[in-house]
């Protein structure tokens, strides 16, 4: 049995926003567990970041290291904390005011 997975998503959001989803997890006693992502939401032209999640291990220095996000720029780094698909969909439904 397979205990790893990978998979990626490109989705349109109801407002028009593109999300782009990058997620590695393994199943650990009954339970998706994720090891590496990548969360990317833009604007509808894909343009402008809105927001990007990831646990790349750069920015040392901040707590919680490596999980951080990059919010409006790729040089702001904001302190991040562990992610997978499920929270990234409940953090984007309440930054939107509603269902995606």
């Amino acid at each position: 049995m397979d205990d790893k997975g990978f998979f990626r998503a490109r989705l349109r959001l109801a407002n028009g926003d593109f999300v782009e989803v990058a997620e590695f997890f393994m199943i650990d006693q009954d339970e998706m567990r994720t090891i590496e992502y990548r969360y990317q939401w833009m604007d509808s032209m894909r343009q402008v970041l809105r927001k990007r999640w990831d646990n790349a291990p750069h920015h040392s220095g901040l707590p919680n290291f490596p999980h951080h996000v990059h919010v409006k720029d790729e040089k702001r780094i904001e302190v991040g904390v562990p992610m997978s698909i499920v929270e990234l969909i409940d953090l984007l439904e309440q930054e939107l005011g509603g269902p995606l």
